[in-house]
């Protein structure tokens, strides 16, 4: 039995209450068809009027769908849901639902929508993997209504994580990476302005958010988009109170997507791009199709972090195993696609046609119209692509773990390096190389030997070492910091004894330093707000170590994390004008420090190298261009 209840404040949603918002008729709310993250869709009744069957859509529908999200929630701690505005710039989309009313009823707001079919994890359930297709997850793809013109229409839903990839200038958003937080990133209004009339439909004004806070930022821009519409703040982190003019104020909101579906890049950090949709829609067919994707059953506090891993870990072949070739073709197109590569569409459809009936008529879903948004359809092969311009493939399946160097343009001088050094022979090799002008500017372990770089281009006027059976002794490095010694560099090896160098004749003023079990990106971000930057990385098994430094010369500094060498993310930030000044590795994952220095360097010329073993046959022809050995790791390269 259902009970009508007419209740302006509300407080909780149930069967029977009764709905009218923006200009809307009157509905009464009848079964739940599904919830999320950030609200709960019912069947909403048209108490009076209307017109056609329970299976007509529009505005006039008997039947419709109502979505609540409670102001509380997270998809509107700060106003109307952010996907009110997204369905605003989509509404008319194919494949997009039509919203015909919105507005707020007590603590909820309300979105009427057309009613449509059952989702792809329903049909799923019910029809034994009979449709492959979907997008971030199957619950948020839903068929047309049973019995109408689009029944075999496949529509999107639940779009309060969308963001665009092009910036109002029709350009393709800034990369950017922020390695502690899975998510999209929107700023949203804490306080509002009036702003004229209202978004509710029924023309009155009352309090919106700005323009300004509420488009969707790149992280790393937050600041200085704002700063030019007058905004003023101290970090771009969740949480950071954002000032406009004195008087508008906003936060800093992070959007969490489904572990399941999302793309690595999404679990790094990595600023959102077309890529990342197709690479969802990929796990999620190979979902419908086998029942199950390899990193299912994680859990704990670093399940992000177990499922990214998987999923790097996993080739296309091996994903794929139990598949149709063309799902292996697909999976191998979308994984290869770089940050604002424009994905080719019709050649991702082409690749099902020999699995599918290549007549539309009798297709399980229709894809005439989404054929029509983009380009004409075409033929192509993946042999045709490598005949062309074959791309480097990612995601082998075989992980590999090499030295990583780096290699500055300094003016002639001279540098030495020792590789193979076990704990014994360490400090032969360092006196001789201070009885000849040199100092140390770098070390390195590989299996618990060392390696050591010296030069005579430190700038440094003294210099001490420990080698710890501990990694890094908080005792004696504080013991020298009294001695105006600063950290210079450091080295873990995998037995978790530490090499830590301190030097005077150093620019800095202040450190800090942090030891954790994983990557410290939200310690790195504190510590920037507070003036310091990131002088030098080391890792001992599995465990990090971070020092930074006041006064250490950058104007700015960045982040690229991976489970591989992040070849397109370091080739971006040196297209910015950054350049690596820090690096350090574990067996599972690789981290660059790139900095903007305040004093730009006359040549800015930088490489890397990767090597099987330290690279000594590669460091004099590098000498021979003037390009000396800057940093020097080992670990994970390859997935």
């Amino acid at each position: 039995m259902v009970v009508e209840v007419w209740n302006w404040n509300v407080t909780i949603v149930y069967e029977g209450l009764l709905v009218k918002v923006g200009g809307s008729p009157e509905y009464r709310t009848e079964r739940k068809l599904g919830k999320g993250g950030f609200g709960q869709v019912y069947v909403g009744r048209r108490i009076s009027g209307g017109i056609g069957n329970d299976r007509a859509a529009g505005a006039g529908a008997l039947e419709v769908a109502l979505k609540f999200e409670h102001k509380n929630s997270k998809g509107c701690s700060y106003g109307p849901p952010y996907e009110w505005q997204v369905y605003n710039t989509l509404g008319g989309s194919h494949g997009v639902p039509r919203v015909h009313y919105k507005g707020q009823l007590g603590d909820y707001y309300i979105m009427v929508m057309d009613m449509l079919g059952p989702s792809l994890w329903d049909v799923w359930n019910n029809n034994a993997h009979t449709y492959v297709h979907g997008d971030v997850k199957p619950e948020n793809f839903l068929l047309g209504p049973p019995g109408s013109l689009e029944e075999k229409k496949l529509f999107l839903v639940d779009l309060g994580l969308a963001a665009r990839w092009q910036d109002t200038t029709g350009q393709h958003v800034d990369y950017d990476q922020r390695p502690d937080v899975f998510r999209s990133v929107s700023v949203v209004s804490e306080s509002h302005v009036c702003v004229g009339h209202d978004d509710m439909g029924n023309g009155t004004k009352y309090e919106v958010p700005t323009e300004q806070s509420r488009k969707v930022l790149n992280p790393t821009k937050v600041l200085e988009a704002l700063k030019a519409h007058g905004w003023s703040a101290t970090g771009s982190e969740e949480g950071t109170l954002l000032k406009f003019s004195g008087l508008i104020h906003a936060r800093v909101k992070y959007r969490r997507g489904t572990v399941r579906y999302a793309s690595v890049h999404a679990h790094l950090g990595r600023t959102g791009s077309r890529r990342d949709d197709l690479e969802s829609l990929a796990y999620t067919l190979i979902f419908l199709l086998c029942g199950r994707l390899p990193w299912q059953g994680f859990q704990g506090d670093n399940k992000g972090f177990l499922v990214c891993k998987k999923k790097m870990a996993t080739s296309p072949e091996q994903l794929c195993l139990f598949c149709p070739l063309p799902f292996r073709k697909f999976v191998e197109y979308v994984v290869n696609l770089k940050f604002d590569e424009e994905p080719d569409y019709a050649k991702c459809v082409s690749f099902f046609d020999g699995v599918i009936c290549p007549n539309p008529a009798v297709r399980p879903i229709n894809t005439d119209g989404a054929q029509k948004v983009g380009h004409k359809r075409g033929r192509l092969t993946m042999e045709e692509e490598e005949d062309d311009q074959p791309k480097k493939k990612v995601r082998l399946g075989m992980p590999a773990n090499q030295w990583i160097s780096v290699y500055n343009a300094r003016k002639p001088m001279k540098q030495r390096y020792h590789y193979n050094v076990t704990d014994a022979r360490l400090l032969q090799h360092i006196e001789k190389g201070i009885i000849d002008g040199l100092f140390i500017s770098c070390v390195a372990s590989s299996t618990s030997l060392w390696a050591l770089i010296m030069d005579a281009g430190t700038g440094y006027s003294s210099q001490v070492y420990e080698l710890s059976p501990c990694f890094l002794n908080k005792e004696w490095i504080m013991e020298h910091w009294e001695k105006n010694y600063y950290v210079t560099a450091v080295a873990g090896a995998a037995n978790g004894s530490s090499l830590v160098v301190m030097s005077r004749g150093t620019p800095y003023q202040q450190q800090s330093y942090k030891v954790s079990d994983s990557f410290p990106f939200k310690w790195i971000n504190k510590k920037w707000r507070e003036g310091f930057h990131v002088t030098s990385m080391a890792t001992a098994g599995s465990r990090w170590a971070v020092v930074m430094s006041r006064n250490a010369g950058y104007s700015d500094q960045v982040v690229e994390l991976d489970f591989l060498y992040p070849s397109e993310g370091i080739h971006k930030r040196w297209d910015s004008g950054y350049r690596i000044t820090a690096t350090a590795a574990t067996l599972d994952q690789a981290a660059f420090i790139l900095s903007i220095p305040r004093r730009k360097p006359n040549d800015e010329t930088q490489e890397t190298l990767r090597t099987t073993d330290f690279p000594s046959t590669h460091v004099k022809e590098k000498w021979a261009k003037n390009l000396y050995i800057a940093s020097v790791c080992f670990g994970r390269t390859v997935a």
